[in-house]
């Protein structure tokens, strides 16, 4: 289409879903920024072009409780949650006591200091119960990535358990999970894969965990070029989700990273 139109609409379908798609709809940027890593997740793209979506009252449904998820915020004083975060140490480590949770033993996982709570700013409860499933339902590649037992590693390896909560940042921002309904193409193709597999998003989650490590020593990283990895997982992960005969997740070529 022409830059140079003031404007311009295509209906297109995207596996059964319509959509308006307003070519010249802006797209804002935004970031997470940690203590020492940083998440810059949102450049404008092709897939960021604001969309239309009509839900039907499934899709609907199944938005609202992945949105009640997201606007979890981790609270250290709710029992629940800290039951979590044990539970987490004790899948990760399963043959060490943990002696708190304030401990100088969280840094052994990637937290950047002895009290992982403050490390959940940016992906709250969801970014907690991301790194459970990964952990509990692919325990090899969880271990591999925790371990770093994989490839020729850097002497300054990304932090583990931040990583993972930069990852489920960069998830909300690039699905546009907080918005009412879908307004890009990847939170609508998304949103139905999410209406036939009720785990989507954790699932998504572990695949592209294992995507941006392979992208780590692909590029022969080191803990500065994480930002930069980062926005090549994005981008890869944006290619994967177009792919014709990608139906559900597992149908993905990265899938096969968690699994092998």
């Amino acid at each position: 289409m022409e830059e140079n139109r003031e404007s311009s609409v295509a209906v297109r379908t995207i596996r059964g879903l319509d959509y308006v798609n307003n070519c010249n709809a802006s797209s804002g940027s935004s970031a997470w920024i940690g203590k020492g890593l940083s998440c810059v997740c949102a450049q404008r793209r092709e897939t960021d072009a604001r969309i239309s979506v009509e839900l039907t009252p499934f899709q609907g449904e199944c938005l609202r409780r992945l949105q009640n998820r997201i606007d979890v915020t981790y609270d250290c004083s709710k029992q629940e949650h800290q039951e979590a975060l044990r539970a987490l140490w004790h899948v990760a480590f399963p043959d060490v006591k943990l002696h708190g949770l304030i401990s100088e033993q969280w840094k052994e996982m990637g937290w950047q200091g002895k009290d992982p709570s403050t490390d959940f700013r940016g992906g709250g409860f969801v970014s907690l119960e991301n790194l459970l499933f990964f952990a509990r339902t692919f325990p090899k590649s969880f271990q591999d990535l925790l371990w770093k037992r994989v490839g020729n590693r850097s002497l300054w390896e990304y932090p583990f358990a931040v990583a993972g909560v930069n990852i489920t940042f960069m998830l909300i921002q690039m699905l546009d999970l907080q918005a009412a309904k879908p307004r890009t193409m990847m939170g609508a193709l998304f949103l139905k894969i999410l209406a036939e597999d009720k785990r989507a998003f954790d699932l998504l989650y572990c695949i592209t965990f294992k995507m941006m490590d392979h992208q780590w020593l692909t590029m022969q990283a080191s803990y500065m070029d994480f930002n930069a990895v980062m926005k090549a997982t994005r981008r890869q992960l944006e290619s994967e989700f177009l792919l014709e005969d990608i139906q559900r997740l597992h149908d993905m070529p990265s899938f096969r990273l968690l699994v092998r």
